[in-house]
């Protein structure tokens, strides 16, 4: 298939315009067709990142095409050269193409942040944090009442991971999550406001733990690859059926 068609079915499930939406309200992105090297596509590994791991997964099951959810080109690029051996250089000599879908993917319906509501129990949130035009981002919910501690052991079999931190002993009943580093002071103001008890996201700054603490929520921090990967792989598994081309997945164990 043509790697435009195969875009515009990504394009279809996650628009690329809410992306848009988010850099005109101050956030930065790069998400889209980011490397180019055919215009064809004869298969696609999905990834939520672009590495060099990817890059030989992808030669090994034959896909000309990565698609990554962590954008592949964040910033400016200054050198490709062969001393400056990179996952982009590798991409260009085996003609792997890239596409990522980042902020549109997050705030999509069915997205990463909706996907982790659901993974956390959820059924369907009861507010938003922000509004987009075809989606949102930052949820909050009820679950089926539970200890902490329960909560949490049940995050560590749905997402496959065991690192998580915690903090708080609250029981576990109304939750409020937002995926990847997206926890902010304006996001802690929106889970009180709205009456959730308990907190999930990752990569947490310390004045927003204390900040979380002090307020008596629970917060309970996944690694960011755990979070995202989730519905990533979700994700794939819905373009896999709208595609006619093999679509392939890769998952580093390493940052689980």
């Amino acid at each position: 298939m043509k790697l435009q068609e195969l875009y515009e079915v990504i394009d279809g499930l996650a628009p690329f315009a809410l992306s848009e939406e988010y850099i005109a309200l101050g956030h930065h992105d790069n998400s889209g067709l980011l490397l180019e090297c055919s215009e064809e596509a004869e298969g696609a590994l999905f990834s939520l990142d672009l590495s060099l791991a990817a890059v030989e997964e992808a030669k090994r099951v034959g896909a000309d095409c990565i698609v990554t959810h962590h954008p592949a080109i964040w910033m400016p690029v200054t050198k490709l050269d062969r001393e400056h051996e990179n996952k982009l250089v590798a991409c260009i000599r085996a003609g792997i193409s890239v596409i990522s879908a980042h902020l549109n993917l997050d705030a999509a319906a069915a997205g990463i942040d909706e996907c982790l509501m659901r993974g956390l129990g959820g059924k369907q949130a009861d507010a938003v944090y922000e509004q987009l035009s075809a989606g949102a981002y930052g949820r909050v919910f009820d679950v089926k009442e539970c200890s902490r501690r329960a909560f949490t052991d049940r995050i560590s079999q749905v997402f496959r991971t065991k690192r998580l931190v915690t903090y708080g002993d609250r029981p576990v009943g109304r939750v409020a999550c937002f995926c990847g580093a997206g926890l902010d002071y304006g996001a802690i103001r929106f889970a009180l406001r709205e009456g959730a008890d308990t907190v999930v996201s990752s990569d947490a700054k310390h004045h927003l733990i204390t900040e979380a603490v002090e307020h008596g929520l629970n917060l309970i921090l996944l690694t960011h690859y755990a979070a995202e990967n989730y519905g990533f792989m979700r994700f794939a598994e819905a373009v896999r059926q709208r595609v006619s081309i093999p679509v392939s997945t890769f998952t580093d164990e390493r940052y689980l």
